[in-house]
């Protein structure tokens, strides 16, 4: 074989597992035909990340006056921000082949096709490899409907040539708030129409709530339980149909509404690798495909789609397959963190999740954070605990604020090693901190989950 391993993706987890193992003496090839550092680095987090921050900027100059500054905020300029972030983002990629050039791996800016279970098409060069890695991540869908062509996906919004005036949001994941909260930041007029009847199913419902009235106090509007129907040109202005045939007018239309795995094209039908029903490679616990020899990691196989994730994967799968140091990586309590305006983070269980199992005790606080009692911003934090009654492990900790992400990685450490709600109760508290309340919430909000345990 030419390769001892050969990695399809040059993403999170493909760069990461290629570099552990060419360390671990393996001969290694990998091949990106896109852009080094996969979505995350180039259309996902990274620079995702940079366009909040300078939404918080803006804030951040109107909210000083009540701290005694006097500040004259002059216009947003939107093309100095996206030529900042094309810079950073060119830095990382450049970090990255360096990473895998000087571990050793053979690199291919070419696309990757199988050929047989062994054999691989890159570039148009026939390549051997005993042992494959399928890391190509994802892509974003459009809604299809008449006219979607007429919007943007994520992948767009990070080159646009001019902020718009007016946009509509479809959708309510983690990108369609994140972007609402951005765009609203930076000045635009914001519609977010989404067919669930709160933003971000699957997370905690406090919280899910907490952050539709947040966006809704800061002028993001909100159109809940409606489908979008077809999306019109008008001259450079774009018409969308949605709900019950109601209308927005505006400059753009932002389709945010879900990610497929990136498995066509591939080959994988000549590899024998088999596909579940949303196109995602179906692996065991060891990320093996249908075929041994082959795996499997990171959005591809649409389980926890998250960077650090994807890149735990690799590292373990490198150090099993190669370093000699067989391990695998837990998916249970992954933290998570959505960059929307205000954040919010997540570990463990939901209450709905965890009352399901049993009775669990649930603490919740709500306050304004401390800063905004001078600036007069109307916002609000919350934070939440979610409490196994019998053993009073904590289960769940989730939280919705300014630096909610920053403090939720020290809770995950803490669910992670089982800790009690008398570990809690017992840890010293920083004051004056938003993160101190996680420690002093002493009166039980309410108890769920008994019906199920009746039952």
């Amino acid at each position: 074989m030419d390769f001892d391993l050969f990695v399809i993706g040059g993403g999170s987890a493909g760069v990461r597992c290629a570099r552990i193992a060419a360390g671990h003496g393996a001969r290694v090839g990998i091949a990106e035909d896109r852009f080094w550092g996969g979505t995350c680095v180039n259309v996902g987090c990274v620079p995702k990340k940079l366009l909040v921050q300078a939404g918080e900027y803006g804030a951040w100059a109107d909210d000083a006056a009540g701290f005694g500054w006097t500040i004259k905020k002059g216009p947003h300029d939107w093309r100095k921000l996206i030529a900042a972030k094309d810079h950073e983002i060119g830095r990382l990629n450049a970090i990255y082949r360096k990473l895998l050039d000087t571990a050793g791996a053979t690199i291919f800016d070419a696309r990757a096709v199988f050929l047989d279970p062994h054999t691989l098409d890159v570039g148009g060069k026939r390549v051997t490899a005993e042992r494959i890695v399928i890391a190509t991540g994802g892509h974003p869908e459009r809604v299809p409907i008449p006219g979607a062509e007429l919007g943007i996906i994520s992948d767009d919004a990070f080159f646009l040539p001019r902020m718009p005036e007016r946009i509509a949001i479809v959708g309510s994941g983690y990108i369609a708030v994140e972007f609402a909260g951005i765009f609203q930041a930076l000045g635009a007029e914001v519609h977010l129409i989404y067919r669930q009847p709160l933003p971000l199913r699957g997370f905690d419902q406090d919280l899910r709530e907490g952050l539709a009235e947040a966006l809704g106090t800061q002028g993001v509007s909100l159109h809940p339980g409606c489908r979008p129907l077809k999306l019109e040109a008008d001259g450079d202005r774009r018409v969308l149909t949605f709900g019950d045939n109601r209308t927005v007018t505006a400059d753009l239309v932002f389709f945010a509404t879900g990610r497929r795995p990136a498995t066509e094209h591939l080959g994988l039908d000549k590899a024998g690798v088999r596909l579940n029903d949303k196109g995602a490679v179906i692996v065991d616990a060891s990320l093996r495909a249908t075929q041994p020899h082959i795996y499997a990691m990171g959005d591809v196989t649409d389980r926890v789609n998250l960077t650090p994730v994807a890149t735990a994967e690799g590292h373990a799968l490198a150090d099993t397959l190669f370093g000699k140091h067989p391990r695998s990586i837990s998916l249970a309590n992954v933290p998570s963190a959505v960059f929307s305006t205000p954040p919010i983070a997540s570990v463990g269980l939901t209450e709905e999740q965890a009352a399901a199992h049993g009775p669990v005790d649930v603490y919740v606080t709500k306050f304004t954070p401390m800063r905004h009692t001078l600036s007069g911003r109307s916002r609000r934090s919350m934070m939440k605990l979610v409490v196994e009654q019998a053993t009073q492990r904590v289960l769940g900790v989730h939280m919705l604020g300014e630096d909610s992400p920053e403090i939720m990685q020290g809770m995950a450490i803490a669910v992670v090693m089982g800790a009690t709600k008398a570990d809690f109760d017992r840890t010293i508290g920083i004051h004056p901190t938003a993160a101190e309340e996680f420690v002093t919430l002493r009166t039980r909000t309410r108890v769920a989950g008994v019906a199920q345990a009746a039952e």
